[in-house]
């Protein structure tokens, strides 16, 4: 058997694709493709708002929406080493935006603004969010040039998940803390295989969400110590749709009129909660199992995994088509 010809990768001048940050990296950032490349880095699947947003007299780069829990995320570029300026760019377009997430990408980070990071992820609440990501370009041959993102600086999700839980009275419950287990062992079990289906960072609570791609509506995994269908106490896990928002009654609405066509293509059935007092809707598929039940976690996996798969092939293209209402 012969020895198969290897390329070998060669590192590209990001100024040899990009000339300008604002005339060529921001738009090219901003396809949907492209941001689909940095969510996948980051953890979170990004929605597009607008670029060179105003922020007074100031245009931040692009702002996006997390659309698992439609919250602001902001994006500042450049195409060399981190500056001051650019932090402080950073920290004004937040505030001024509102964001709860924050990234900041370059060529190269300088150590000090490394460290600004960290201490911005450690001192700042689990809400708020900093992402450092150093960016490169590759080749082989004459191939295309291809992107890479490299995070530099990211938030510790563990220590502020149990920093939050031990706020209120000094020490994180044995409760907090096996939901907090669950869900990162459930993320890692996800992870491992290969699901396109993105878990948050794990919390101490009964949910967890997952993206869809549409803000305002979710999927959701949940942990219950309660039946939904009797009511009663007894241990059950779910997976479902969430609607939240001014376009939730109308999204419900559109997905009620092809209630027979969606559950046909699941290949379950649903239950449909749309309550008149609140404006969230949800539609959900349920079993009863002992989450307290370390020994069957795995099959629990297995079945929040098939289950929420399932949902996103199904419900993904359908939001799409659904107008939103103005």
């Amino acid at each position: 058997m012969g020895t198969k010809t290897l390329g070998r990768l060669q590192k590209v001048e990001l100024r040899e694709a990009w000339t300008t940050e604002s005339g060529d990296f921001t738009p090219w950032l901003a396809k949907e493709e492209n941001l689909s490349l940095l969510g996948e880095t980051i953890g979170i699947e990004l929605e597009l708002e607008s670029q060179e947003k105003d922020v007074g007299p100031f245009r931040a780069d692009i702002l996006c929406k997390d659309t698992a829990t439609d919250n602001w995320v902001l994006i500042e570029n450049q195409l060399e080493r981190t500056d001051h300026t650019h932090l402080g760019q950073l920290l004004t377009y937040a505030a001024g935006l509102n964001a709860v997430t924050i990234v900041w990408i370059a060529e190269r980070f300088t150590a000090e603004h490394r460290a600004a990071l960290d201490w911005l992820n450690e001192k700042t609440d689990e809400k708020i969010n900093f992402f450092g990501l150093e960016i490169e370009l590759w080749q082989i041959g004459d191939s295309p040039i291809a992107p890479k993102f490299n995070i530099i600086s990211q938030p510790n999700d563990w220590f502020r998940a149990v920093q939050k839980a031990a706020a209120g009275d000094g020490e994180i419950s044995a409760h907090k803390q096996f939901q907090l287990k669950f869900w990162t062992a459930f993320k890692q079990y996800m992870e491992e295989k290969g699901s396109f289906v993105r878990c948050q960072k794990p919390l101490p609570q009964h949910w967890t969400n997952h993206a869809i791609g549409r803000s305002g509506v979710h999927l959701d995994s949940i942990i219950s110590s309660w039946n939904s269908e009797t009511g009663m106490k007894g241990p059950e896990i779910r997976a479902e749709l969430y609607l939240d928002g001014p376009n939730a009654k109308h999204e419900f609405a559109a997905l009620e009129k092809q209630k027979e066509s969606i559950e046909k293509a699941l290949g379950f059935a649903l239950t449909w909660h749309n309550p008149e007092n609140k404006a969230a809707c949800r539609l959900y598929t349920r079993q009863s199992y002992n989450f307290m039940d370390e020994t069957s976690w795995t099959e629990q996996f297995e079945w929040l995994r098939a289950r929420l798969e399932t949902m996103h092939k199904v419900f993904a293209p359908i939001m799409k088509s659904i107008k939103i209402m103005t």
